[in-house]
């Protein structure tokens, strides 16, 4: 099956790492809550098999945990570039409250894409088209 998109639009659009047509998710919708981590056992398009293994997903934990330290990296960065523009008033020995509530806050919002993102880019790393 040949794609459109790219490698890295559809890994970060979580489509299948084969045919980058599908959704790995059966609902699509990062925000919604209702089955965040359900994903299709095969694709609807290519009928990859997307669970090649019981467990497989547990490493994209470790991937999960990367994209998080590089928020949180993210954040100090930012803090420090604000307050050298004179934005606000920062360090990170003497403003640790402003670093960790930022730091939880975003990582609050962004949990549900970076968990989705994670699984996407393990599938990614390690699914690849069987056969021809």
């Amino acid at each position: 099956m040949s794609s459109t998109k790219g490698a890295f639009t559809a890994m970060l659009s979580h489509r299948c790492p084969v045919c980058k047509e599908a959704s790995l998710y059966e609902n699509p919708a990062v925000y919604t809550f209702h089955n965040l981590g359900q994903m299709h056992r095969t694709c609807p398009v290519c009928k990859t098999n997307l669970v090649p293994e019981t467990g497989f997903y547990f490493g994209a934990a470790y991937v999960s945990w990367g994209l998080t330290v590089a928020l949180w990296v993210s954040i100090l960065v930012a803090l420090k570039v604000f307050d050298a523009m004179g934005w606000i008033e920062f360090g990170f020995l003497t403003h640790p409250v402003t670093f960790l509530s930022t730091g939880m806050v975003a990582t609050i919002l962004v949990f549900p894409y970076l968990f989705r993102l994670s699984r996407s880019i393990w599938a990614f790393m390690f699914i690849k088209k069987s056969g021809s």
